[in-house]
């Protein structure tokens, strides 16, 4: 029973290694949610970098592995789904309202890609239009492509996984509140970081193998 239970286990493991180093197919890509962030982080008086999150966001990607300059990637993120740790009663209703995300008035934020160049093996510079707070402006996300497989027996599907980080200045959006005065550090920067971890799921196997 043993030698049984060992050979199909060997089995299993070659079915998915071999499954693993097939070549990541082109075509069109949609979010994996359960295993997506998309965090930023802004400089708290001097003494922290405040982190938050927005928990409902999506994405749609065209991708090709063999030329990765050519993607497309376009994401729509809900200004209401903002979280932060440990919030007290009242602080995210105040983030979402009119002084900073306006979240009545602009229910949605978007990033749309406009070019992609590449730095490196597995590095990308990703040039878009960010559109938040009414305003759309171009922004730069720097992304290292973290691999990706073309679907194994548990995952039947290709898999592809990202990891970002961009800035801009909130000013550039209209929204000021609370921006230090020159040469202080007395309230909350200008400058916003984003930190983004995505994994994008693709073409069935079946139809990837074709």
């Amino acid at each position: 029973m043993n030698r049984i239970l060992t050979i199909c286990a060997f089995l299993a493991l070659a079915a998915i290694q071999s499954a693993v180093a097939a070549d990541v197919p082109a075509g069109a890509y949609k979010l994996d949610k359960a295993h997506a962030s998309l965090i930023f982080r802004v400089n708290h008086l001097g003494f922290s970098h405040f982190t938050g999150r927005f928990s409902t966001f999506d994405a749609k990607l065209q991708f090709d592995p063999e030329r990765p300059t050519a993607s497309q990637v376009d994401v729509t993120i809900e200004p209401r789904s903002l979280e932060t740790d440990n919030a007290p009663a009242g602080f995210l209703d105040a983030l979402r309202g009119k002084a900073w995300l306006d979240s009545a008035k602009f229910p949605q934020m978007t990033f749309h890609s406009t070019q992609v160049e590449s730095t490196g093996e597995h590095a990308l510079r990703i040039h878009g239009d960010l559109t938040l707070h009414g305003v759309t402006r171009p922004v730069i996300l720097n992304a290292t492509y973290n691999g990706g497989y073309a679907g194994h027996p548990m995952d039947p599907h290709a898999r592809i996984g990202f990891s970002a980080r961009g800035a801009f200045k909130r000013s550039e959006f209209g929204i000021t509140y609370g921006i230090p005065e020159p040469g202080s550090t007395l309230g909350v920067s200008d400058d916003v970081e984003v930190i983004i971890e995505t994994e994008f799921s693709g073409p069935p196997l079946a139809k990837a193998a074709k």
